[in-house]
């Protein structure tokens, strides 16, 4: 995931993903990656449009619920799953034959 991170860090800092400035950006933090792994992700992300990805990922979280610019956040609820504890045991039993 850091890999992924250090990509894009790049990318916002308008500096090229390459192998020497992702390995500078993730030493500078202290976080040691392979060459095997460094290469892996400069040559992955070599034909990656990052703008468009970014844009194609971005998901709403919240939704404006009036013209006063007032957020409503929603909730949902999860129901509690009562599970008898001796059919719980049986199946575990399963798992050992």
């Amino acid at each position: 995931m850091e890999l992924i991170y250090a990509a894009m860090l790049l990318h916002k800092a308008g500096k090229d993903i390459s192998e020497d400035n992702v390995k500078k950006l993730l030493s500078a933090v202290g976080i040691h990656k392979t060459d095997g792994e460094v290469k892996a992700l400069v040559a992955a992300m070599a034909d990656v449009d990052i703008d468009k990805a970014i844009k194609q990922a971005v998901v709403p979280v919240a939704s404006s619920s009036s013209s006063s610019g007032t957020v409503e956040v929603k909730k949902e609820e999860k129901e509690e799953v009562k599970e008898d504890p001796e059919k719980a045991a049986a199946g575990l039993g399963a798992l050992f034959g």
